[in-house]
């Protein structure tokens, strides 16, 4: 497998604060790769940095193969922000189709992804409604539609499952896996979830802006001697939300 991403001793401040310091990381293709840690802990910068959102101060970050920030690489990149980037006065339907309008799509192949990723999310019988009258958690799944609207090689998601019910977040897990599995796609999320860290191929556990350890879910149970991924973020020092 590829490298997809390429992280090397970046640093972030804003004003006096640090927010990332000598952030070294490697995503490989067709791997999920989690970043966990608490709140504040620089995880959303670092996942900006990779979408082209934030420019880092010091270091070096490369995506797909090109260095970042790079406009043309918005094609391949999927995001979903922690806030929904949605247009309340529209409806569901409407947002996808103007998302879906911004990428290189032909008509049909438009209609067979607003029709998948809102079949995904479950939504599809709510795309009529504006999306004002939505629910948060369905804010949320029509933010991930939108993220997967033009089938990109990377998926960025941002605490993807705050607000969305059990049993929708194993069927999205299980469509993630898929993704990973069958299409060959990486996959960067965030999360405080510590089951869903679990799924994850490789992750990398963040606090103050930097990386406390990283590895396999199995190796670093194996490195911290602990029987849990909960065990394995309060031996490295940190401590859960």
């Amino acid at each position: 497998m590829g490298i997809a991403v390429q992280v090397e001793q970046v640093g972030k401040s804003y004003g006096k604060k640090t927010v990332l310091q000598d952030v070294s990381l490697q995503m490989r293709q067709g791997q999920i790769y989690g970043l966990i840690g608490p709140s504040g802990a620089g995880k959303t910068t670092l996942v900006k940095m990779l979408v082209g959102m934030e420019r880092a101060d010091t270091g070096a970050v490369n995506v797909l193969g090109q260095a970042k920030p790079n406009l043309k690489l918005l094609q391949d990149i999927g995001y979903m922000a922690q806030s929904d980037a949605l247009y309340t006065e529209l409806t569901g339907e409407e947002n996808l189709k103007f998302f879906a309008s911004l990428f290189k799509l032909g008509k049909e192949a438009r209609k067979e992804r607003i029709q998948y990723a809102a079949g995904l999310v479950n939504l599809a019988g709510e795309l009529g409604k504006r999306v004002s009258a939505y629910s948060g958690g369905m804010k949320r799944r029509l933010s991930l539609a939108v993220a997967l609207i033009q089938n990109p090689r990377l998926l960025i998601l941002d605490e993807p499952t705050v607000g969305i019910d059990p049993q929708l977040r194993v069927s999205i897990w299980n469509e993630l896996l898929r993704l990973k599995r069958e299409e060959g796609k990486t996959i960067v999320v965030t999360t405080h979830v510590m089951d869903e860290a679990a799924r994850c191929d490789y992750l990398a556990l963040v606090r103050d802006g930097r990386i406390l350890a990283s590895g396999t879910p199995q190796e670093l149970l194996a490195q911290y001697k602990v029987d849990n991924l909960e065990g394995v973020f309060l031996a490295a020092g940190g401590s859960g939300r």
